[in-house]
């Protein structure tokens, strides 16, 4: 079987972590994925979509209009469009607010019509339903290779307690909302410091940093090389979207996690087993203080956030949920 993936880019996080993480596991199943990226200009994506006669096809985020969702629909044998954000909202920066009827329209036309819809998350796959899914959805969350993130083995730490948040500049306007409460907790904790995996960055005032800049031969390195990690995200619809991925990526490297009680976070971290919900600027200090003094309960946190990325959030994991639905 060969599926055609239809992606923003190549090198677009989606694109590397929902379907082309994917690709090589399935060639031993004769599946071949083939991910190509949707053109921007309307007559070159039309031409594309004529062109997919027959085809198994995954629409990965992409609203497509109605001209172009009526020509793939009509065109291709089978379509699944997945989603790992609430892409019927604008985000949760957007000046112009969170509802978008176009989007929505949209979406509802896209999931009604979909013969499977992909979501990354549950309060996703909730939103598929009520507006028109039908009962065609199946949950898949991110995953990651385990293979490729070497586990923390030495849980000491020399002089500071590192801190670290990884992400892309978009999601880094997440943590600018933060920054008073990373201020404070620089503050009020000695020998802590915060190490950012971006392409770009933020400096603080009373919080020491570290600017590692982003790349995929480095980051589980980086990740592994640090303490603790960390996610904020905002308290509002958007982030109900959002898959957790930071989160996913310091449990694979064996950290213990800090985040705030929003969206998936209460699905992924469970209260001193692997890392702490936190939601005030004291809950922080007090929780990131307990890890800075137990070199055992960073270990012991560290190494149950890696089981469960094993279990729950790996590529093998992942990969018996597509399995069941291509074949």
């Amino acid at each position: 079987m060969r599926i055609i993936a239809l992606v923003e880019s190549l090198e677009h996080v989606c694109a590397r972590y929902r379907t082309l993480a994917f690709a090589k596991p399935l060639l031993n199943s004769d599946i071949i994925i083939e991910l190509v990226p949707l053109p921007k200009g309307i007559l070159s994506r039309q031409k594309l979509l004529w062109s997919l006669k027959g085809e198994h096809v995954i629409v990965l985020r992409k609203l497509l209009n109605w001209i172009d969702w009526r020509i793939l629909r009509k065109r291709a044998k089978w379509i699944a469009f997945e989603l790992d954000d609430a892409v019927y909202l604008r985000d949760s920066y957007s000046e112009k607010g969170f509802n978008d009827n176009r989007r929505m329209a949209r979406f509802e036309r896209i999931v009604s019509e979909s013969d499977i819809v992909i979501a990354g998350n549950n309060h996703l796959a909730t939103e598929v339903l009520a507006h028109g899914g039908k009962g065609r959805v199946t949950v898949i969350p991110t995953c990651v290779d385990t293979n490729k993130y070497r586990q923390k083995e030495d849980y000491s730490t020399v002089n500071l307690l590192t801190l670290v948040w990884i992400g892309s500049s978009s999601t880094l306007q997440g943590l600018h909302r933060f920054k008073s409460s990373l201020e404070n907790l620089g503050k009020m904790v000695s020998d802590v410091q915060l190490k950012l995996i971006c392409d770009k960055f933020i400096n603080f005032d009373h919080l020491k940093t570290i600017h590692c800049p982003w790349s995929e031969s480095t980051e589980t390195s980086e990740l592994a090389n640090s303490d603790v990690g960390i996610s904020w995200i905002p308290d509002d619809p958007w982030s109900k979207g959002k898959c957790g991925l930071k989160l996913i990526q310091s449990m694979a490297a064996g950290l213990p996690v800090i985040a705030n009680p929003i969206g998936v976070h209460p699905e992924m971290i469970a209260q001193g087993i692997n890392g702490y919900l936190v939601n005030s600027s004291d809950e922080w200090i007090n929780a990131i203080n307990k890890l800075k003094n137990q070199k055992d309960l960073r270990e012991m946190m560290g190494r149950n956030g890696r089981y469960l990325v094993e279990k729950s959030y790996s590529i093998e994991f992942g990969l018996k949920k597509w399995l069941e639905i291509l074949k």
